[in-house]
């Protein structure tokens, strides 16, 4: 298996279990860490989604601040409460909530009058239960009906001598961290006390059925209500305040009750005075009042509406954490360019529509459990793959780097941009440059390797110098020795005058460098070049994995014998007549030291002759160049 399929594999695997753990976490209810995230991502779906009317079975009759000011007391006295409620009852609705505790005493007579009306028509007293940490879970079990109910540590009951004529029910609301009510839970235990919440007790004397509890859903008669973990009920907002009828209880107390907001319907009394604390944030409103979050939930009950998410869902959604890691990390690996990141991101807009989707027909899969499951092995599966790309590219950075000094200065960073340069030979015409030193084997078996090496750094040092600075390449160097092109990657007009250029410049500085040499080493060597201008042909010679590029033909084995015929006229530098008239009138040679031709000349492995002339630089660059011309 190769490196990349190996990493891929790990990473995978490790998006897998990532996911697969947070999906587990989730079945059990343990996110409490992402709640945040959930919260907002449900606040924006509600959005969204947008308001919705509310069906038309529940009535709040509000202690607002007209009544407040019209009674004179806050809470309201027992006896108004009781007033309200004979007001109410004699329209005959199906049931009357109060949505406020009555545990402490009051006026013995407001008491009493409050008992003589609670018995007369089917009401609802608000409980509360006491938690001493916030809300108590018990260990899950997915065969106890009660697993996850919240377990308080009592219960605020309603004074026995109302609790003894009316049904009691829990009032609390699970919130998020951000204080919005998302569950009712439908049931609260203390100790061995099981009781039921306000909006289930509600309902079930409205329908005229005992509620019966099953794993993750309670049975209403034959309407089944699916409940999250701990029977809770999940809220779907319906709008602002006022979104379920209200009527103000100032109202009421006039006798201004419109007969069809109350007969069979449910009724309930809640508290919706300013400074009367009782009041969540939701998606559509800051400040909605307690009672109509109850009577939201009322509503779900009754009509259904509610926003589905038991123990199915949160299995969805478990599908969801383990599978949606592994398919981004799949898609970043199988294109690892702009191609799998747009994949990657159309997989994640599939996900959110398919979210989007089930919220508003819904059923609440978790937005924020697959995000959480999926973001962090992406981003960090993408950026390994960064960091991995980035050392790859430095190590083909040092490459390169290397491949300038092994290769010609120019031919490499054209071989880098042109992959397929010279996959096949060219034929083309290029100036072709020799430059060696003479006497340099037998003063390296003297010196030994250490001042070899650094005497040959030096030569080379120079050489590279000059040839950059003449716009040629170097093919090679060969020992004491180097092989100079002008003509590649491409021909130009200009290539035998900058040949002619760089090689009186070869010969000044390397003449110079000599000097500079102590006399027992300058003594023992010297230098010659040879040039010739012509048709050659380039190409890359060598095996698939090492290749070098260099150029073969009659013009380079012609420049290279003439440094044999320069060094044994006495001369420098022997140029063949082809490049002295490619390269013009303007050339070096003709400008500087001595130039000396045409002569005929052999050339060793060659028939026939040509013509060439010879160079030797002069003690002063600064006389003119002299020409001897031969008969």
């Amino acid at each position: 298996m190769s490196g990349r399929a190996l990493q891929t594999l790990i990473a995978l695997v490790v998006a897998g279990i990532w996911g697969a753990g947070l999906g587990l976490a989730h079945l059990r209810g343990d996110m409490w860490f992402i709640d945040r995230v959930e919260a907002t991502m449900t606040d924006l779906r509600t959005v969204i989604r947008g308001q919705k009317p509310a069906p038309d079975v529940v009535t709040i009759v509000a202690i607002d601040d007209e009544a407040v000011s019209q009674t004179g007391s806050y809470p309201l006295a027992r006896a108004k409460l009781a007033e309200l409620i004979d007001a109410i009852a004699a329209l005959k609705p199906k049931v009357i909530g109060v949505d406020t505790l009555l545990i402490d005493p009051g006026p013995a007579e407001g008491d009493q009058r409050l008992v003589q009306s609670l018995a007369k028509a089917p009401v609802v007293l608000a409980a509360a239960a006491v938690f001493p940490q916030g809300q108590q879970r018990t260990q899950n079990d997915a065969a106890d009906p009660l697993s996850g109910v919240p377990d308080a540590e009592r219960f605020l009951l309603p004074l026995p001598a109302f609790g003894d004529v009316a049904a009691t029910g829990v009032v609390n609301v699970s919130t998020d961290r951000n204080g919005t009510p998302r569950l009712v839970p439908m049931l609260f235990k203390s100790g061995g006390d099981i009781e039921a919440s306000f909006p289930l007790r509600v309902v079930s004397i409205a329908k005229g059925v005992e509620p019966a509890v099953e794993p993750g859903r309670l049975l209403l008669g034959d309407e089944i209500i699916r409940t999250d973990i701990g029977q809770g009920l999940p809220l779907s907002f319906y709008g602002t305040r006022g979104s379920i009828s209200t009527i103000s209880a100032a109202d009421v107390l006039a006798g201004k009750l419109p007969r069809e907001s109350i007969e069979n319907r449910i009724v309930v009394i809640g508290t919706t005075v300013t400074g009367g604390g009782d009041v969540f944030p939701t998606p559509f409103d800051p400040v909605l009042p307690g009672v109509e979050v109850v009577s939201t939930a009322i509503t779900h009950l009754m009509s259904g509406g509610a926003l589905i998410r038991d123990h199915t869902v949160r299995l969805v959604d478990a599908g969801f954490a383990a599978a949606l890691p592994v398919i981004l990390v799949s898609l970043l690996a199988w294109r690892r360019n702009a191609i799998g990141l747009i994949a990657a991101l159309c997989v994640v807009l599939a996900w959110f529509a398919l979210n989007l989707a089930a919220f508003f027909n819904g059923v609440w899969l978790s937005a924020a459990v697959p995000l959480v499951a999926a973001i962090p092995p992406a981003l960090a599966f993408g950026a390994t793959q960064l960091w991995i790309g980035r050392r790859r590219a430095q190590h083909f950075a040092e490459q390169s780097k290397l491949l300038q000094q092994v290769q010609a200065p120019g031919l490499g960073n054209w071989l880098a941009r042109n992959p397929d340069f010279l996959a096949a030979p060219v034929r083309q015409d290029a100036a072709v440059v020799f430059v060696d030193l003479s006497g340099f084997t037998g003063l390296s078996e003297t010196l030994g390797p250490n001042a070899t090496r650094e005497l040959l750094n030096g030569f080379y040092q120079l050489v590279d110098e000059e040839v950059a600075a003449s716009s040629g390449s170097i093919t090679s160097f060969m020992g004491d020795g180097a092989m100079i092109l002008f003509g590649l990657p491409a021909s130009r007009p200009d290539d035998a005058l900058n040949a002619a250029h760089c090689c009186v410049g070869l010969c000044d500085r390397t003449r110079a460098w000599l000097d500079a040499l102590p006399e027992a080493v300058s003594s023992r060597i010297g230098f010659k070049v040879g040039a010739h201008f012509g048709t050659i042909v380039a190409s890359r010679l060598g095996s698939g994995t090492r290749q070098q590029i260099t150029a073969t033909g009659d013009t380079v084995n012609v420049a290279s014998r003439l440094m044999e015929v320069a060094a044994s006229n006495g001369a420098e530098l022997a140029l063949s007549e082809e490049i002295l008239r490619a390269a013009g009138e303007n050339a070096d040679p003709f400008k500087s030291g001595v130039l000396r031709g045409p002569l005929e000349t052999q050339i060793r492995g060659r028939a026939g002759s040509i013509a060439i002339w010879l160079w030797r630089g002069k003690a002063s660059d600064s006389a003119r160049g002299q020409i001897e011309m031969s008969k």
